[in-house]
């Protein structure tokens, strides 16, 4: 088993409270959130956005170890994921999350690459534990 940590410190009520996320690794450091930077797009991040990263890089790696099973490696593989938090009942939920595509694979058919892809949605860890969202794709091979 592999286990990894973050942390966050809040400080204050929901609309004028601050607070800083953290990772063991440090790639974050006391990086500020709080209401503005999530419901206002003011300048920090969200837990959104950090969920967007991590389902775009889990599946990013998905995608290119199942490229292996058709003799095939990446040149490029660009995944952008669009993480909708919407109202629903009383409170709020993560409801969507949109993959975008793009990627320059030699050598692979269009229909090798869509169903590799397709396999990543399903199986990264990270779109295993969202299943509760709807996760939708767009798929584009290039070159």
């Amino acid at each position: 088993m592999i286990t990894k940590t973050a942390s966050a410190h809040w400080t204050g009520g929901l609309k004028d409270g601050k607070g800083q996320i953290s990772t063991k690794s440090g790639a974050l450091k006391d990086q500020p959130y709080g209401f503005n930077t999530r419901f206002e797009d003011k300048p920090g991040t969200n837990p959104e956005e950090l969920i967007g990263a991590a389902h775009a890089g889990c599946f990013s790696m998905a995608l290119s170890m199942i490229l292996g099973d058709y003799d095939a490696t990446a040149e490029a593989i660009d995944t952008t994921a669009k993480v909708s938090l919407e109202e629903k009942d009383g409170g709020f939920a993560i409801t969507k999350i949109h993959l975008d595509l793009t990627a320059k694979i030699p050598g692979i058919s269009e229909a090798d690459f869509q169903e590799a892809a397709n396999t990543a949605k399903e199986n990264c860890p990270v779109s295993k534990v969202l299943a509760a969202a709807d996760i939708t794709m767009d798929a584009k091979l290039v070159g």
